[in-house]
């Protein structure tokens, strides 16, 4: 397995907020730059699966293969030869600010080859994602 890109944020919004967003994942290109368009088959809960199409890439099927509510979301995209990997990691200090850590990796014969492709795309733009994230989670968060 290789790390790609890992990114961290650190914010005053609730743990709850950002899995509020993660889990409409419809709107998930208003801060993902990357992605097209995301569609979910049933609930946001571990084993769900779903749907994405990155913009310029084939459409990609994926699976929520871990799902703990204020503390971790994990999504695997199943490449061709590969699967890429999403890990979003919570955590709350004393003093309450929500950290957010997203580690994204790749494993399987063919790895080498989707991080020629996509790897330096996705770490140059993680932290970005991450910052539009916590905008989009804000502004759900603030009373129409």
């Amino acid at each position: 397995m290789k790390t790609i890109a890992t990114a961290q944020l650190t914010s005053d919004l609730s743990p709850q907020a950002f899995f509020d967003r993660w889990a409409d994942m419809a709107t998930w290109p208003e801060w993902n730059t990357d992605t097209e368009w995301v569609r979910l088959d049933g609930p946001f809960r571990t084993g769900a699966t779903g749907k994405l199409k990155p913009k310029g890439g084939p459409v990609t099927r994926f699976v929520v293969t871990s799902l703990v509510p204020g503390q971790e979301f994990t999504d695997v995209s199943l490449l061709l030869g590969a699967r890429l990997t999403f890990q979003h990691l919570v955590a709350v200090d004393a003093g309450g600010s929500t950290t957010i850590t997203v580690r994204v990796t790749l494993a399987g014969p063919l790895a080498f080859f989707w991080n020629a492709v996509l790897g330096k795309n996705i770490a140059n733009g993680l932290s970005a994602d991450l910052a539009r994230l916590e905008a989009a989670a804000r502004a759900a968060a603030v009373p129409a």
